[in-house]
This record gives C-alpha cells, sequence and structure tokens, in this order.
C-alpha cells in the first residue's frame, strides 16, 4: 500500500540525510521526496512517499521517531488528507497537434507557461493519478521531457502537524 508520511525535523545539515540513510539501511524505498522550511525556520517539512505493509510503515515511522532531528511524525494515509503533485512537461507541438494539446491541457486544468514554434511546456497538479492519466492520454512520441516534484500533502481540518 502506498503511504505518504509527513515529518517536522529541525533545520540543520545532514537531518536529511540520516532520514533517506533510515530507508536505505533497512531496503525500504522512497518513491519520492520533498522538503522545505516551514512558517518557523528553525523546521523544515518533510514529506515522503513509500509503498508497504501497514506494519512496515509502522516500524519505519518508530524508527524515524527515534532520529534526533526529528521532531513529529505522521502517516497521512491515516485520515482524510488533501495531496497534490506538481508535473511539468514539454510536448512536441506543431501543426494541427497544437490546438488539440490547448484543449487537453484545458481539461486537465493544466496552464501552458511556454511556447515556441515546436513546442509547449505544460504545468500540471494534482493527484498521482491524475498526472499519469494525462501522460497516458498524450501520444508517448510528443512527450519531450518530464519533472515531477512528488506528492505533497496535510490533513483536512482540524488535522495539523505542528509542535
Amino acid at each position: 500500500m502506498r503511504h505518504i508520511i509527513s515529518l517536522l525535523m529541525e533545520n540543520e545539515a545532514g537531518a536529511l540525510s540520516r532520514v533517506a540513510g533510515l530507508f536505505s539501511a533497512r531496503g525500504y524505498n522512497i518513491e519520492s521526496l520533498s522538503v522545505a522550511p516551514t512558517e518557523d525556520p528553525t523546521l523544515s517539512r518533510m514529506t515522503l512517499v513509500t509503498v508497504g505493509s501497514d506494519e512496515v510503515v509502522e516500524q519505519v515511522t518508530k524508527h524515524l521517531n527515534k532520529l534526533i532531528e526529528v521532531v513529529k511524525v505522521v502517516d497521512l494515509n491515516d485520515g482524510c488528507h488533501i495531496e497534490r503533485e506538481l508535473m511539468l512537461v514539454k510536448v512536441r507541438a506543431q501543426g494541427q497537434d497544437r490546438e488539440e494539446i490547448k484543449r487537453l491541457v484545458e481539461i486537465f486544468r493544466g496552464c501552458i507557461i511556454d511556447v515556441t514554434d515546436k513546442s509547449y511546456t505544460i504545468e500540471l497538479t494534482g493527484t498521482s493519478s491524475k498526472l499519469d492519466a494525462f501522460l497516458e492520454t498524450m501520444e508517448k512520441s510528443a512527450v519531450l521531457e518530464t519533472v515531477r516534484t512528488g506528492a505533497s500533502g496535510v490533513g483536512r481540518g482540524d488535522w495539523i502537524l505542528k509542535v
């Protein structure tokens, strides 16, 4: 099962390395990882996506809580949450294909952020499955380059990750 783990950690050198090392030392894969400072400049929020059984993720969470730099850990799958990912995709856009691509971008609520005579660069946000669906609708030969951020998530309503 796919899990989105969000944690608060001290904003200091080497903290990211220790968290990633914990996963690799135990043979767990990180599918995506994003880190950025929070509203408190001494803390960073890390969001990572991994796949494993509930028992495996529970063990990972316990190990994360033992790290000195980690302040708080939550598995967003334990409650209602909002998840988004950003994707930039450069596609070949020439001739009659240009209008069809514009229509697809509109359907997926994306935005064309760069235009040349031969290509479009498209910005899309949404769940991973939405971004995957967009790529599936595009002709494979038209996709020139894809960049994705990985998932970011936050609990819904009153469920917050605070110290």
